[in-house]
């Protein structure tokens, strides 16, 4: 029988269901026809004997020969995916990567092996052929895609597709109104936030326990529902934090004490807030360790020496379990993490019973939901009693105010001048540097108000690109504000961004989310800040700053009090140079960037919680007293402050 008559003898006999004796001719041709042709034929007729494994790998013999067949490397992958052989799976992917990035099927089955081997590097060409998939598998899948990155296109045009295909969905709705909020695409958030409000005012929390803890805050100010944002954060197990507790650990003479973190690098805000204190931290009577779990390869780069914030342990290859337990065996008495529910947060850590004291600090305004911490560090106006019931940490007050800041290695302000940043010389200039997520319409709408009922006065707006910049004159222009009232602009050098914030007369905070780092660095610029009284930790942050340097007639009671407050102030240009006066002067003297004295309070801080632990006891709200205020200033002024106060 020649070698076309056995292939359509067999291809007869498959033709007729006659699978067994199709089979039995297949295994005599191939010993002199292994051409892709028979080779398909063979995988379908194991197919239908039930052999998928055999069959995929017939497909796949079928397909890797020359010139390759795609289509049979398709149904390889398909079947070697169905059989559970994910190696033999992705090396046919490989072979047929670009035919992925266009069928759904082929990327689901790719994206799901890269998932589990945590290749997350790989999988960003994936997001948009499945999002755009025919079945809820697919875009299931492309959800599980989303990175944090909210600039990034294919993470833009995932959130909005899931969306429109699933406008019901809470998940589908909070996701795309925390892209809009990032753009300050308001009109989105206008038209998209209603049904959330409306089921809140009824007591539903549908739209709130799977939003992302950090993101809620963004629009929500209330404490008492703030603690329900979980997003996929897991309850603890019962009796944890008591089992922890109860561990054996040895203590030493000197307190040792864990900072976990992934921003321990001088470009970052936590840095360039705690910076100083790391390095005055006392050495006689505390030992310091940095876990981190950030790209240190990339942060070497940038030439600096951590050695004198502490010894820094990368954690980073490590699991939340492994990483504990790199914590104890270094037999940390606390542990301390900054970043709570915050991008890049691996709190999960504490989960597994890392130290006897966890504690939350710095990193998140707000209670760290489904994460064992004892204490959160705050102060009395961030954290007041009646805020208690609505954190399940005990508070750790700080006398004065619980952030940290730096003056030694913050640039100083320098001399500059309005030209060179496009502002009016003789307007009153109201400014904004807070994020643009935190830019709500009732802010623009205020803004709005404040501009047309002050004469000559323009408004300084920091945008985060050219989206941002648009959506945001869109709605400036809506509401009637002439363009030649409106100055836009970027971000900027570091030290370029600390010298351009005095030629403003007044900066005007965001709320329900305060400038936080960003309110510091105005203070420590020269410029007053307008805040309004805040109703949870992130409201109340500016509040906190300015008390510590000595202006909280700048905290107005409500919101029309605010408005009004700046109205008011674009008539009193002597009002403002008293207010920047006092910056200058406070500066050096007052509590806020006198890093030595908030060292003291925390290391203080420290000593109270160790002193219960070691005696048993249970964690329980505590409140540092303050050192005796400052009669001489901490640090030597320089001739920028005096320039600053003089103007």
């Amino acid at each position: 029988m020649t070698t076309k008559n056995a292939f359509s003898t067999a291809s007869g006999f498959y033709q007729k269901g006659q699978y067994t004796r199709a089979l039995e001719t297949l295994n005599e041709l191939l010993n002199v026809d292994r051409s892709p042709k028979t080779y398909a034929l063979l995988a379908k007729t194991l197919l239908k004997l039930g052999f998928r494994s055999d069959a995929a790998s017939a497909y796949e013999l079928a397909g890797r020969q020359k010139p390759q067949r795609d289509d049979y490397l398709r149904e390889a992958l398909l079947l070697h995916s169905e059989c559970g052989n994910d190696d033999q799976a992705l090396a046919v992917g490989n072979l047929i990567l670009p035919m992925a990035f266009k069928d759904p099927d082929l990327a689901f089955i790719l994206a799901r092996i890269f998932l589990s081997r945590e290749q997350k590097e790989l999988l960003s060409g994936f997001k948009t052929v499945l999002v755009e998939g025919p079945k809820a598998e697919h875009r299931l899948m492309a959800s599980k895609l989303l990175t944090d990155d909210l600039y990034d296109e294919s993470n833009r045009h995932l959130v909005a597709t899931l969306f429109k295909k699933h406008p019901d969905s809470s998940i589908a709705r909070i996701l795309h109104l925390i892209f809009a909020r990032e753009i300050s695409d308001l009109a989105v958030v206008d038209r998209y936030m209603p049904p959330i409000t409306a089921a809140l005012a009824e007591g539903n929390l549908a739209y709130v326990i799977p939003d992302n803890p950090f993101f809620h805050l963004h629009w929500c100010g209330d404490e008492a529902i703030n603690k329900h944002a979980i997003h996929d954060t897991k309850p603890l197990p019962a009796g944890l934090a008591e089992a922890r507790r109860k561990l054996p650990h040895t203590w030493s003479n000197k307190i040792r004490v864990g900072y976990l973190s992934s921003d321990f690098w001088p470009g970052h805000a936590t840095m360039k807030l705690m910076q100083r204190t790391l390095e005055l931290h006392d050495r006689d009577r505390f030992e310091i360790t940095l876990f981190d779990h950030s790209d240190l390869a990339s942060q070497k780069e940038q030439g600096f020496d951590d050695q004198k914030w502490g010894t820094m342990v990368d954690v980073r290859g490590l699991s939340d379990q492994g990483a504990a337990d790199e914590i104890r065996t270094r037999n940390i008495d606390i542990l301390v993490d900054l970043k709570g529910h915050t991008k890049a947060s691996r709190a999960a850590i504490l989960n597994h019973m890392a130290a006897p004291i966890h504690v939350s600090w710095l990193g998140f305004p707000g209670s760290v939901v489904n994460i064992d911490l004892d204490y959160i560090i705050g102060d009395h106006y961030v954290l007041p009693d009646h805020s208690k019931p609505h954190f399940h940490e005990k508070f750790c007050r700080l006398p004065e105010c619980y952030q940290p800041n730096d003056p030694l290695n913050r640039p100083k302000p320098r001399p500059t001048t309005r030209a060179q940043h496009k502002l009016p010389e003789d307007a009153f200039v109201f400014a904004s540097f807070n994020g643009n997520r935190k830019i709500t319409s009732q802010m623009v709408d205020v803004w709005c108000n404040i501009l047309k009922r002050s004469k000559n006065s323009v408004l300084w707006l920091l945008c985060n690109g050219p989206r941002a910049e648009a959506n945001l004159w869109a709605r400036l222009e809506a509401r009637g504000i002439s363009r030649k009232r409106v100055v836009f602009t970027t971000r900027i050098r570091y030290e370029d961004h600390i010298d351009r914030q005095q030629l403003a007369d007044l900066g005007l905070d965001t709320f329900p989310v305060n400038g936080h780092t960003t309110t510091s660095e105005q203070l420590w610029g020269g410029l007053p800040v307008l805040t309004v009284k805040g109703t949870n930790f992130a409201s109340r942050v500016s509040e906190s700053l300015l008390n510590a340097i000595g202006l909280p007639e700048l905290v107005a009671g409500d919101i029309q009090t605010y408005e009004d407050m700046a109205v008011q102030f674009a008539g009193q240009p002597e009002r403002i140079a008293e207010f920047k006066q006092i910056l200058a002067a406070n500066r050096s003297i007052k509590p806020l960037f006198d890093a030595e004295r908030f060292t003291h309070h925390l290391e203080t801080a420290f000593e109270m919680m160790v002193a219960r632990a070691k005696q048993g006891l249970a964690p329980d709200h505590i409140d540092v007293p303050a050192l005796p205020e400052r009669s001489e200033p901490f640090m030597e002024d320089d001739q920028n402050s005096a320039a600053i106060a003089a103007e």
